[in-house]
């Protein structure tokens, strides 16, 4: 019997159980042709800060987060997006009006850790709550091993820039608004979250149609 979840106006079938609350979402195969040439998408790389409530495809939002963090070279399961040392370290979560969920790239899943509307907690600004995703970038410290605090914030936050610039140019390939923001009440989203003392949220970034 298969259940189904609501990512905005998209349903999704779900597989096994994932932690105590969670489905994990299969999401679609990522389309690897169309969408504007680099020059131009980075001609129109720009940021957004009024959207539409309108929903993302769920085929746009599995090419998003591919872009962002997907693997693109499978016989090594790197990726899409620079880490220092290989490292790996940061995790994207994906918030919607409909909880929240952290993707798999090995698996090209969505993992829901959260069954409720937390995207308030992604930022300061007002149009956070209303947008229909949000990413948060989520370092991992103790994947990041022999490195020193110092270290750590640094390559972390280039780490997770790498990705949200990935998103950028997709967004401006796709016809899709974005804005990357520093402002977050990160204890209280590292709280919804669940997150543990090893994680930490470096910024997020707000996906959607502009308004």
């Amino acid at each position: 019997m298969h259940t189904f979840v609501w990512l905005g106006l998209a349903a999704l079938s779900l597989g096994t159980a994932h932690a105590d609350d969670g489905a994990i979402i299969k999401l679609p195969a990522v389309q690897m042709t169309g969408g504007k040439p680099l020059m131009q998408a980075l001609k129109e790389r720009q940021s957004t800060r009024e959207f539409s409530a309108k929903a993302l495809p769920v085929q746009a939002l599995a090419d998003l987060l591919w872009a962002a963090a997907g693997i693109n070279r499978p016989e090594s399961g790197k990726r899409t997006a620079p880490s220092a040392r290989d490292w790996r370290e940061i995790d994207v979560y994906v918030v919607t009006a409909d909880g929240a969920y952290v993707y798999d790239p090995n698996a090209q899943t969505l993992h829901r850790v959260l069954a409720r509307d937390v995207r308030a907690l992604t930022g300061m600004q007002d149009f956070v709550a209303a947008a229909p995703l949000n990413l948060v970038y989520v370092a991992d410290l103790n994947r990041m091993t022999d490195a020193n605090a110092d270290d750590r914030n640094r390559y972390a936050a280039a780490d997770a820039a790498f990705m949200a610039q990935n998103v950028y140019l997709y967004c401006a390939s796709a016809g899709l608004g974005t804005v990357v923001r520093g402002s977050v009440n990160r204890q209280a989203l590292a709280a919804a979250l669940g997150l543990g003392a090893h994680q930490e949220i470096m910024f997020a970034q707000t996906v959607g149609y502009p308004k």
